[in-house]
């Protein structure tokens, strides 16, 4: 029986499930970052196909990681106030260094790189972490989780004939219903 064992073995043990998860969650953050003229570039970004039951497993640690970013944004806001414009050694940025200014935006962007530092933590990648709070945090800014979906494929995995599915964030690939519009009747009117 599998009581109170939660999560899904996936056929490996402890650190090689961990390293899949992570290079999954990786793989979903850095499609992201690439430049669509660039060699190896994903056809489509925000999306990585993998099978369904990997796909289940690494969702709710994406979904942290972005609600991880998404809390820093006040605090990177309240650090902008106190920032300086100055040069890296210039004597205005000594100056600032001194002031209480530099204290306090340093108290403010604590935060902020605490978070960074605990998601390179999880990832072991500067470039799915700079991806993932640069460009897919900001997107999902005001919105209160539910960052991405799994949608299943017809299509199998060839070899094993796995059920496959796409791991996506929303909001970006959505389709949007129309509705047709409903044909106006001719009534028969009898003179």
């Amino acid at each position: 029986m599998r009581h109170r064992k939660k999560g899904r073995k996936l056929g490996r043990n402890a650190s090689h499930r961990r390293a899949l998860l992570r290079n999954l969650a990786c793989s979903l953050f850095r499609t992201e970052s690439y430049d669509p003229e660039e060699e190896g570039a994903p056809k489509v970004t925000g999306r990585i196909v993998t099978t369904v039951a990997k796909a289940k497993e690494v969702q709710p640690m994406v979904e942290r990681l972005i609600t991880l970013a998404c809390r820093c944004f006040e605090h990177q806001r309240d650090a902008e106030q106190f920032t300086t414009d100055a040069e890296r050694g210039s004597a205005e940025w000594t100056e600032w260094r001194r002031s209480d200014r530099w204290q306090k935006w340093n108290q403010a962007v604590a935060p902020v790189l605490h978070a960074r530092r605990r998601a390179l933590q999880l990832l072991h990648d500067r470039e799915a972490v700079n991806a993932l709070f640069d460009e897919v945090a900001p997107r999902f800014e005001g919105r209160a989780g539910g960052y991405t979906r799994v949608l299943r494929l017809s299509a199998r995995r060839l070899g094993d004939a796995g059920p496959t599915a796409i791991l996506e964030f929303v909001g970006q690939h959505d389709r949007v219903p129309t509705r047709r519009e409903r044909p106006e009747i001719e009534s028969k009117t009898e003179d």
